[in-house]
């Protein structure tokens, strides 16, 4: 019965995520869902008493998601600038073939009054960039330069762009323009003897969208 439970609430995770992400959260309705994944409102009601609750899942999972792959690449031994590289790549990517990430972007820009939000991506998506500075900077691989504000809000502004530049730019020109974007962010970030030794371009494997949990 526990099982069963837990694919009924992942099942409707899933097809919340794709409503959301193609109608948006106010046209996403809980009518759309349910017949979406085939089950009663009763069940719906059971895991989700509104479509509030139901969004806050959403995006709860899509920061899991991003999270998992970042512990990943560092229990790999990926050092921190690496894995910042390697987080665009990742997020890039995932907005686009990812609905639950897709989805937990749009529900943050579409209800950014609410309040307070349970989960908010751009909050999630800032820590992490700022705890991986921060362990880049305690590692001494950041150039004086690059250990100040200036570079984590240049860096949290290019993870938040990311989301329009996928959706705009050519699945095969966004990997090249990103490696492009990183060959000059790294001449801000460390020292000019350290900039060849990472690597611009998306790891391979980059890591299977749906299986990262």
């Amino acid at each position: 019965m526990q099982a069963r439970s837990e694919r009924t609430r992942h099942n409707l995770i899933q097809a919340g995520a794709r409503m959301f992400d193609e109608y948006g959260y106010a046209s996403a309705t809980l009518g759309r869902i349910v017949a979406v994944t085939g089950v009663t409102k009763g069940a719906l009601y059971f895991h989700f008493a509104s479509k509030d609750e139901l969004a806050d899942a959403v995006q709860r999972e899509g920061s899991a998601r991003l999270v998992e792959f970042l512990r990943q690449r560092e229990e790999s031994g990926v050092p921190p600038v690496q894995v910042l590289i390697d987080m665009t790549h990742w997020l890039s990517r995932a907005l686009r073939d990812d609905p639950v990430v897709g989805a937990g972007l749009r529900i943050t820009h579409e209800c950014v009054d609410r309040e307070p939000p349970v989960t908010d991506f751009h909050r999630v998506w800032n820590r992490e960039v700022l705890r991986l500075l921060r362990r880049a900077a305690e590692s001494g691989t950041l150039r004086d330069d690059g250990r100040g504000e200036g570079a984590a809000t240049l860096l949290w502004a290019m993870v938040c762009g990311l989301a329009a530049v996928a959706r705009a730019v050519p699945r095969d020109e966004l990997g090249p323009r990103l490696a492009a974007s990183w060959e000059l962010l790294l001449t801000l970030l460390v020292p000019p003897d350290e900039v060849a030794r990472y690597r611009t371009r998306a790891p391979e494997p980059l890591g299977d969208l749906a299986g990262v949990r």
